[in-house]
């Protein structure tokens, strides 16, 4: 599989790269070290990932994940921090706090770092592209 990432990633054009594999995570993490386009990096990493899901599902692979400059890395560890930012705001001004519109997983992480929480509640509201988290005080 990583072979064929590798030829991928050449196909594409880049020649300065390397790609690594965490078999524990089920994770390929890929570097790569060219004049890289940032503002295209989101859509990029998610349609190199959903190429990668396909070929690792058409040979009978478990999926795997695919985080191109720690991309992926970066934005769990900034959805982190907006929920724990929402939440402290959200006691301090005794409002609830409505968050942007992200994707399920995202949302997921959400809900999942304030469960803890006895003195909040998160909900999920809106349809397709425009659902968010709202975190409410109680």
């Amino acid at each position: 599989m990583e072979t064929t990432i590798k030829n991928l990633i050449e196909k594409m054009g880049f020649t300065d790269y390397s790609v690594s594999f965490d078999s524990e995570s089920n994770r390929f993490s890929i570097l790569i070290n060219e004049n890289f386009f940032e503002r295209a990096l989101p859509d990029f990493v998610m349609d190199l990932n959903q190429v990668v899901k396909l070929i690792a599902k058409k040979n009978n692979m478990e999926p795997v994940v695919v985080d191109i400059n720690n991309y992926r890395k970066q934005r769990h560890d900034l959805i982190l921090e907006l929920a724990r930012a929402a939440a402290r705001k959200a006691i301090a001004n005794k409002q609830e706090i409505s968050l942007p519109p992200m994707n399920a997983f995202e949302r997921r992480l959400i809900h999942m770092e304030l469960a803890g929480r006895p003195d909040l509640k998160t909900e999920s509201i809106g349809e397709g592209k425009e659902r968010s988290v709202i975190v409410k005080p109680i």
